[in-house]
């Protein structure tokens, strides 16, 4: 019977003590590294700079540093204890708000339909939906005044509301998720009896539900920061929406940029946790893909 050759006791010791030579590092690799880096940096910048501005007294304003000398909490004190600031917190939050539900069941309601259903005339109106987003924002607030105006909406939330309840980018993402629902589902629900706004709402919009994160996240921001609009259509100080109200600290307070800056660190925070809210849903949609892939 025939056996193993014996291994000698060095080479065994050799065999056992040597340790895994580590792979080098692609240059490639590095560099798209430290580019993602320096942009993170360059984004995160402001940020850093608007919350150092908010602990500044105001002779330290134009001091470039990072980190007070003097770091002050009065600023923040003033502006939470500023009424006005109180209900221009609680009117974009109305308004951002509203806007992100009717977005959400008007866009996914109309993307459905172009998809889903064939009638004459469809490719026509979806045309004329996205021909709309080559019209600039400039061009519609006259139209949009003279509406609201013959309507009695000035200075009112459906004034400032009405011109993005719906959006033809929405409909268009939507749409374009939709493709991605296998007609064989909406079929065999038709088959079970369901009609169509219930194979909509428990068949479709389940399997959306990244499409549907990533349109709430657009247009609650979209809506939260917006300022051209809120300022053309609304006339007393109680109606301003936040970026509309710290404007004014500006004219009152001689470019008081502390108080500025305060009042816009501390309107970040509800689009920081819609983000986190929403985002989960975009992640689980990318990894969802790739496992399909």
């Amino acid at each position: 019977m025939s056996t193993a050759p014996d291994i000698p006791r060095a080479s065994a010791e050799a065999l056992l003590s040597a340790k895994p030579t580590k792979r080098p590092r692609n240059m490639g690799q590095i560099i798209r590294w430290l580019v993602l880096f320096l942009g993170g940096i360059a984004m995160v910048m402001p940020i850093v700079y608007m919350i150092s501005t908010s602990l500044k007294w105001p002779h330290e304003v134009y001091n470039i540093n990072l980190i007070p000398d003097d770091p002050t909490l009065d600023n923040y004190a003033y502006v939470l204890e500023d009424g006005r600031f109180y209900w221009w917190f609680v009117n974009s939050m109305i308004i951002a708000t509203i806007t992100t539900i009717c977005n959400l069941f008007f866009d996914s309601l109309v993307g459905y339909t172009l998809c889903k259903f064939k009638f004459p005339g469809r490719q026509i109106v979806f045309i004329a939906i996205l021909s709309t987003l080559m019209i600039p924002t400039e061009m519609l607030v006259i139209p949009w005044y003279l509406m609201s105006q013959s309507f009695g909406w000035l200075d009112t939330y459906w004034g400032i509301m009405f011109p993005g309840l719906m959006t033809a980018f929405g409909t268009f993402l939507m749409k374009q998720f939709f493709e991605s629902v296998p007609d064989d589902f909406i079929e065999a629900a038709r088959i079970d009896g369901l009609n169509e706004l219930q194979i909509w709402w428990t068949v479709a919009m389940p399997l959306v539900k990244p499409a549907l994160a990533a349109l709430a996240i657009f247009v609650f921001l979209g809506n939260w920061t917006a300022f051209l609009w809120p300022l053309i259509v609304t006339n007393s100080v109680d109606m301003y929406t936040i970026p509309v109200g710290l404007s004014g600290f500006g004219d009152e307070a001689d470019v008081a940029w502390e108080l500025i800056m305060t009042g816009a660190a501390i309107s970040t925070i509800p689009t920081l946790v819609v983000f986190l809210i929403f985002q989960r849903f975009i992640i689980r949609g990318v990894v969802m893909a790739g496992l399909k892939g």
